[in-house]
Order: structure tokens, then C-alpha cells, then sequence
């Protein structure tokens, strides 16, 4: 939980609270008491979407020098979570939305949220790591058919037709090449629809 609670044991099973770090820092500007209770409530709403936080700090502040009536606000939010910190940073677009300090601290704690829930589902092992692309050596060459056979690490046969080579030529192709490839199943088995000499 954000403000996420360490519950020590002391005597009598005593359960003593300590809070999170919150730094809040405002560089050349007036602190303004309510922008801190905006960004306290924002920061709040951080634990729903990942519920080990350590420490959360937010600075904001004038972005630099833009040639625009109003003040531009630029506000960073720097996360720090088991393993890793995450960091925000956000700088004033063209269309000067952010002259509103409040929707420069929305889509701030908005980035940071998807950052978290993109943390937290890699934590949790949802993300799928990337599958190897079917690979395999070249174990025969047909050149009167016009096909070849590559096996795979696995042991199954998987034949390709000349033109299913991508990037070289057939006839560059030699027995023992480590080839990756993409495959169909059709009447014969699997076949290679495309072959990459690696």
C-alpha cells in the first residue's frame, strides 16, 4: 500500500506505523499548499496500481524560458520501488496544455501509473518474454527438386522450397548452415514459408 505501511513488532505485539517517504519540492515558485494537496492525493492513488512503493519524490516547477505569456510547468516524479526506480518527467507540449500546473501533474502521475502497472505485471510474470523463432540446420539440399530439409533442435524435419529463401540465394546454401525460419502445415508436414540464412 503507497504510504505502504512496515508494521514493526515491538513489546505486546505493538504494531508501530511508519509512512512512505512523500518529498514534495517546488524549484522558482512559490510553494503553493494547494498543489501539495493535489499531489498528495495523486500520489495516493499510486499504491492501487502497485502496492510495494518505498518512496515517491515530486518536484515541480516553471519550465524554461518558453516565449508564452503564461508560466509552463514542468513536473518530475521520481519512484523508487524494490528493484528499481522509475522516473517521470514532464515537459510542456506545444499546445501549451500545461500552462494549467494541475494537468501537468495529471498526465505526470498518469505516466507514472502506467509505468507501474507495466512494472508490476513484469513482476508478476505476465509478460511474455519473447518466443525464439523456429531455427534449425540445413540437412539436405535437393537442388534437382528445388527443396531442402532443415532440422531442428527438437529433431523434427522441416522442408522448404527454393523460393522460400529470403535473404541469400539456394544455391548459397551449404549442409550444417544455421538457418531461422517461419513454417506451415500442409498435406507433406511442416514446410518453411520463409528461410534466413543467419
Amino acid at each position: 500500500m503507497f504510504f505502504y505501511i512496515e508494521r514493526l513488532v515491538e513489546y505486546g505485539k505493538r504494531e508501530v506505523e511508519v509512512q512512505s517517504q512523500l518529498q514534495i519540492s517546488f524549484r522558482h515558485m512559490e510553494h503553493s499548499d494547494a498543489i501539495e494537496t493535489k499531489i498528495r492525493e495523486r500520489a495516493k492513488k499510486l499504491d492501487k496500481f502497485y502496492d510495494l512503493i518505498m518512496s515517491c519524490r515530486v518536484v515541480v516547477e516553471p519550465a524554461h524560458k518558453h516565449k508564452h505569456k503564461g508560466n509552463l510547468y514542468q513536473v518530475s516524479i521520481d519512484v523508487t520501488v524494490p528493484g528499481k526506480e522509475l522516473v517521470v518527467t514532464r515537459e510542456p507540449d506545444e499546445h501549451h496544455a500545461h500552462e494549467d500546473v494541475y494537468v501537468s501533474i495529471r498526465d505526470a502521475f498518469d505516466a507514472m501509473r502506467r509505468q507501474l502497472e507495466d512494472y508490476s505485471r513484469i513482476q508478476r510474470g505476465k509478460v511474455k518474454t519473447h518466443e525464439v523463432p523456429p531455427h534449425g540446420r540445413v540437412s539436405r539440399l535437393m537442388p534437382e527438386e528445388n527443396r531442402g530439409i532443415i532440422s531442428t533442435p527438437e529433431g523434427r524435419e522441416v522442408y522448404f522450397y527454393r523460393n522460400s529463401v529470403a535473404n541469400a540465394k539456394f544455391t548459397d546454401l551449404a549442409i550444417g548452415d544455421e538457418v531461422r525460419f517461419s513454417e506451415e502445415q500442409d498435406e507433406e508436414g511442416s514446410h518453411a514459408t520463409a528461410v534466413f540464412l543467419k
